[in-house]
């Protein structure tokens, strides 16, 4: 029985071939900012209130004033059938089955249509990238605009792609090269490479339908890797509202001033996220920038994290921090790529179930109660209240992050 995302990742270490499991796990260079991404919230530590009614702890919230199942969304990840057949859709079945919005990026393997069709009542979001072909952005966005896509997600940390060593040292290229290393892994695999021998390389079919082609994995590889639109800016933006009516959530910022531009240009969200650790190698963790960017830009836009949650104390950590929501993208990769569909599904209800937990060990008995007084960093040492008389003791309704409760708060 696996009981953790931490069994799920062994697990798909085991089955998956060398060079499929290093591109799932592996960040840019000598992986500085994927470690920090996971370490980040260690630094941070529970202040539990006792005695508190925890008998109907929901982690239940909404997004963008539709209910979720808990502050979480399955974020958008790329090349998913590497992992799986037919990933993207196991992923949002997961998703609606949890009671959470699911994320198809740009780089899926299935087409947006047949996503919603598998999904017909979930909340689908659409991850864009933007190549120099303008094009085949805004016929994506059309496709999804007509598909029923709720939320538009522009990822603007890609410019162009991190290095990342382990797919030099892997000989990863698309579409991938016979070699006596790929032959090797193979058989050490045989489960992975049977299904990849079933069903086919994976395709980029969704940019290869806005672009008007036949699936064509080196071409549209090379499009996602050296064509993306370096002229890229903020007043973009305005482009993008001609061919979007929906939500915008800009992703990958990592700056006060970039949060602060993101304001100023009017979105409705944004992700603190350093790409999983794929991209820049040495950067902050996003939940180390948290702190600093809910102070400077207060309730407008909504801010949402991503990068290292493994476990939902972590999700709960995040939220008391200030995030509206978490996205998770290792986490139920590593449970479609063991056991598919109910892999994927085990994992966001070990996390919901985590989360619960947690918040009733902290005395926290609705996501809106969880604040500042839950957390302080670790360098603030053994934190105590002014010792008190029993006149002066706190009311019962002095839980966690309600008027009146004691806060001890360091931001890093």
């Amino acid at each position: 029985m696996l009981s953790c995302v931490g069994d799920y990742r062994k697990a798909a270490q085991r089955r998956l071939s060398r060079l499929a499991f290093d591109y799932l796990e592996g960040g840019a260079e000598d992986g500085d900012a994927l470690r920090r991404n996971r370490d980040a919230y260690g630094e941070w530590l529970f202040r539990p209130r006792v005695l508190t009614d925890v008998s109907a702890c929901s982690t239940a919230t909404t997004l963008f004033g539709r209910h979720a199942a808990a502050p979480m969304i399955v974020g958008p990840t790329g090349l998913n059938a590497l992992f799986w057949p037919k990933a993207d859709v196991v992923l949002a079945q997961a998703a609606a089955k949890a009671g959470l919005p699911f994320v198809l990026s740009t780089a899926s393997n299935a087409l947006l249509e047949d996503v919603r069709a598998a999904v017909p009542d979930g909340d689908l979001w659409l991850q864009l990238y933007v190549q120099q072909d303008r094009g085949i952005a805004e016929d994506l966005m059309r496709r999804a605009r007509d598909a029923g896509y709720s939320t538009l997600m522009l990822t603007v940390d890609t410019p162009v792609h991190g290095n990342r060593d382990h797919d030099v040292r892997n000989g990863f290229k698309l579409p991938l090269r016979v070699s006596g290393r790929l032959i090797a892994d193979c058989v050490r695999h045989p489960r992975w490479s049977w299904q990849m021998l079933r069903h086919g390389s994976p395709q980029f079919v969704n940019i290869a339908k806005s672009a008007g082609q036949r699936p064509d994995l080196e071409r549209h590889a090379a499009m996602l890797s050296r064509q993306m639109d370096l002229t890229l800016g903020w007043g973009d933006l305005a482009w993008l509202r001609r061919h979007w009516s929906g939500r915008i959530v800009v992703k990958g910022i990592q700056t006060i001033d970039d949060a602060l531009m993101a304001r100023h240009q009017g979105v409705d969200a944004i992700v603190l996220s350093n790409h999983g650790g794929r991209q820049l190698a040495s950067t902050f963790a996003p939940i180390e920038m948290l702190p600093s960017v809910v102070k400077a830009v207060g309730d407008t836009p909504t801010i949402f994290v991503d990068g290292g949650v493994r476990r939902g104390s972590d999700v709960a950590k995040a939220v008391a921090l200030g995030a509206s929501g978490v996205l998770l993208g290792r986490a139920p990769l590593y449970g479609v790529a063991s056991r598919g569909l109910p892999g994927a599904a085990h994992v966001l209800a070990i996390l919901i179930a985590e989360m619960r937990t947690t918040m009733q060990l902290l005395g926290c008995p609705r996501v809106g109660r969880l604040g500042r007084g839950c957390l302080a960093h670790r360098t603030a040492g053994m934190l105590a209240d002014a010792p008190r008389s029993a006149s002066s003791a706190p009311s019962a309704s002095s839980a966690p992050g309600a008027p009146g409760a004691p806060i001890a708060y360091i931001t890093r």
